[in-house]
């Protein structure tokens, strides 16, 4: 009778994922904080809020862009250290966006926040986590990439407070040193060297030969999942960057337009582990399929509702479709590729994603300075979708047409 082989995952591998959680939903708060406070910083500009939307994108991709180096860096030094260091990265570029609009806030949210703040942080743990798990890969990393949500879920309505009562220096300046209180102890005490990984045996869908994916090139198939994280990222960061502002156009107040989001962003972080745990049971292509088609669903339902009511519902919607799919991107990144090139596959994909997230967050500011409201931003980002659905649609008929013919 055979044995089947012992699993690296122990409840310390849950221990280690539910850290890494936390200091992701830390990590990620400072960008928030600038997202709840849109118009005020775009009013010591002349109400361009392409200014602040502009740092939040510099955010996205600076840390996409430093998940590559600190990925590396990780590999070489250890987890624990770029979380470590990072975390006292963010912290100082909040206190550097204090500084004012526009320059001190690109360069404190994009160099310091973004590159070496959230790269030595987000892609860092998302290789990490995997590592500790090899059954339930999928519903770890579906945690772990929850941070941003939770982030979102739990800050903006304390930043709005705190914006009102000191404004949004302040907000910044408090929130950096809560930061780095959090973050370094906790990443010092549990951060140790992961278990060895079990690798499994090659999936259906891939080909026996080992410089083939899905019967094509691997960087062939690699380039058309970045492709396809840029399209869908693009509309994921409209709603996510502009929420706040969008309801205040609307007459909807500052304090339920951060709820709304909170709202929007806590549906995300609780059907996110549902999403963790699809991709276990249909992988991850076929769950980033299902996740767009609901996202592009939910971002034309924003075209069409203005009343309050229903813009909670719709908000709930769109984070309940869009957020089982970057980390379904992760593992397929783990499906299809050999663990050896983990270290350099994901953080490049965050860095398309983060891109996209980066491009959908500053167009949509740029759209509504010119066009004084955010409708075309919102058809724009519908019609990226659709071009993601369509590149992803041939990957899984790929994918099924391999493993039903061989």
């Amino acid at each position: 009778m055979l044995q089947s082989p012992v699993s690296v995952e122990t409840k310390a591998s849950w221990a280690v994922a539910s850290v890494a959680l936390f200091i992701l939903g830390m990590s990620f708060g400072g960008a928030w904080l600038t997202v709840v406070a849109l118009k005020d910083i775009a009013s010591e500009v002349g109400g361009a809020r392409s200014v602040p939307a502009l740092a939040s994108a510099l955010a996205w991709l600076g840390s996409g862009a430093g998940g590559i180096i600190m990925a590396r860096v990780a590999d070489r030094v250890g987890t624990r250290w770029t979380v470590i260091f990072g975390s006292l990265m963010i912290g100082l570029g909040l206190s550097i966006s204090t500084l004012g609009p526009p320059w001190p806030l690109w360069i404190g949210h994009g160099l310091f926040i973004g590159l070496i703040g959230i790269g030595g942080i987000n892609a860092p743990l998302y290789i990490y986590v995997s590592r500790w798990f090899d059954r339930r890969r999928g519903s770890a990393l579906a945690l772990i990439s929850s941070g941003t949500y939770l982030a979102g879920a739990m800050w903006p309505p304390v930043f709005e407070q705190a914006i009102g009562h000191f404004g949004w220096r302040q907000a910044m300046l408090w929130y950096a040193l809560a930061e780095i209180v959090c973050v370094v102890p906790l990443a010092a005490i549990y951060f140790r060297a992961p278990p060895e990984l079990i690798h499994p045996a090659a999936p259906s869908g891939a080909s026996a030969n080992k410089v083939r994916v899905l019967g094509w090139p691997p960087n062939a198939v690699f380039a058309a999942m970045c492709a396809a994280a840029v399209l869908c990222c693009i509309p994921m960061a409209m709603p996510q960057g502009h929420l706040v502002a969008f309801c205040s156009d609307l007459g909807i107040s500052r304090s339920m337009g951060a709820l709304m989001l909170s709202v929007l962003l806590g549906t995300a972080f609780l059907s996110r582990q549902i999403w963790g745990m699809i991709s276990d049971r249909i992988g991850g292509l076929a769950t980033v399929l299902i996740g767009s088609a609901w996202q592009a669903a939910s971002m034309t339902a924003f075209l069409l509702t203005q009343n309050e009511a229903g813009l909670f519902m719709v908000a709930a919607a769109f984070g309940l479709g869009f957020s089982g799919i970057i980390p379904a991107y992760v593992l397929t990144v783990r499906e299809l590729f050999p663990a050896s090139e983990a270290y350099w596959r994901i953080p490049t994909l965050l860095l398309f994603s983060g891109g996209g997230m980066a491009a959908g967050s500053w167009l949509a500011g740029l759209l509504y300075d010119h066009l004084g409201f955010y409708a075309p931003a919102f058809g724009v980002g519908i019609g990226a979708n659709i071009l993601n659905l369509l590149l992803v649609s041939v990957l899984v008929g790929r994918q099924r047409h391999l493993a039903a013919y061989g």
